[in-house]
């Protein structure tokens, strides 16, 4: 079964639920004038870690994952808890690692750990769980025709990464710096998500792909969204590996996941009091669809991205 497949298997059956439906990045319940935000996480080390990130950095991604869908719903991150499933061969060395990383994301994020459990397993699994308060709720459902479509830093150097590392690429250092950087080290936009919780009318985080994040935006919004290509902020480093494997850099960027940005929808009149760096890209529409305007025209979007228990939806990352 795909993900989505038995996502909703379980819905059928989870028909007690907090105060916001399931389907957003996190869950909620309110608490007086403020609501309290959850999430789980898991990473998996045969599925989520490749063989060159060290165990610190799959530490700290453990941390940055969760915690970055407390930023998407524009919350205030406020404690981190996890389960760890060990195979009896780990290597000690390598699990304090681990340990290091996840407490260097504490740090980094300010956060205090509340809990912790531990069993053991076949492989190496990290389920973490963030918690956060929010004054005011960011979904994927707010979007409204006539508002802009944004996204904070830059995609594609994650996917870029990946296949540098992949197909064994020889680039610059220049050039890879940047692109392992997102690759092996990304950070979860906390300080822009409790900004936007002001202002924005819906935000999702790139977990999966920016194509495949656009999708259930527009579903869950019930409207449709135009992009621009040419206002892609394609990161750097991203052209120049498209072009060593003859593939277009922009659906490299749209099915670039684990980026962890924010993709956020604004009306016309807010946009310019935000105060942090990130790109237009886009226009929400009426109607449904999302679709990719350039030069050839107007496309429907494909649904760029990872989903768990099948292939890539791009045949290059297998490549």
């Amino acid at each position: 079964m795909r993900e989505s497949e038995i996502i909703d298997l379980f819905l059928r059956h989870l028909k007690r639920q907090g105060e916001l439906p399931l389907g957003d990045d996190a869950g909620a319940l309110r608490l007086g004038e403020k609501w309290l935000v959850a999430t789980n996480d898991m990473l998996v080390r045969k599925t989520d870690v490749p063989d060159i990130m060290t165990p610190e950095q799959v530490g700290f991604k453990a941390v940055t994952m969760n915690v970055s869908d407390i930023a998407s719903m524009g919350a205030r991150p406020i404690g981190f808890l996890f389960s760890l499933g060990i195979p009896g061969d780990l290597d000690s060395d390598y699990l304090e690692g681990v340990a290091r990383g996840i407490g260097k994301a504490l740090d980094f994020y300010g956060l205090p750990v509340l809990s912790a459990d531990t069993n053991e397993a076949d492989d190496l699994i990290i389920d973490g769980i963030a918690l956060g308060l929010a004054e005011r709720l960011l979904t994927r459902s707010g979007a409204k025709p006539g508002e802009l479509v944004c996204v904070t830093g830059d995609i594609g150097r994650a996917l870029a990464g990946y296949l540098v590392w992949k197909n064994g690429l020889e680039v610059d250092d220049a050039v890879r710096k940047p692109l392992y950087e997102k690759f092996l080290e990304p950070r979860a936009r906390v300080r822009e998500g409790i900004a936007l919780s002001k202002v924005a009318s819906s935000a999702i985080d790139i977990s999966d792909g920016l194509a495949k994040e656009l999708h259930l935006l527009a579903e869950m919004s019930g409207v449709g969204i135009e992009v621009r290509a040419e206002s892609l902020p394609i990161g750097k480093g991203v052209e120049e590996v498209a072009g060593l494997l003859g593939l277009d850099p922009v659906e490299v960027a749209l099915a670039s996941g684990e980026e962890f940005e924010l993709v956020f929808t604004v009306s016309p009149e807010l946009v310019e009091s935000i105060d942090f760096e990130f790109s237009i890209i886009g226009r929400v529409t009426g109607g449904k669809g999302v679709y990719l305007v350039d030069e050839g025209g107007k496309r429907v979007m494909p649904r760029l991205g990872w989903e768990h228990l099948t292939e890539f939806q791009m045949k290059i990352l297998y490549s």
